[in-house]
């Protein structure tokens, strides 16, 4: 499986920066990247604080693609 998350989108809808959204859930400029590109999967605690900021649910923010198996 593999999380999918509107971390980027959200961020620009919102007229953040990276470093902004860093400042506020007490991370680094460079964690937010790594989780906008998919390279990083939050902790609970950070993503919760994440959907803090936005006001939005987990699942508004953060979804699980399943991984589909090639049947031949």
């Amino acid at each position: 499986m593999t999380l999918i998350n509107h971390v980027k989108e959200l961020r620009a809808k919102h007229g953040y920066t990276q470093g902004d959204l860093a400042e506020k859930v007490g991370a680094t400029r460079q964690t937010i990247a790594a989780i906008e590109k998919g390279n990083y999967v939050p902790s609970l605690l950070l993503g919760l604080t994440i959907c803090d900021v936005f006001q939005l649910k987990m699942e508004d923010v953060f979804t699980l693609q399943k991984e589909e198996k090639n049947v031949e």
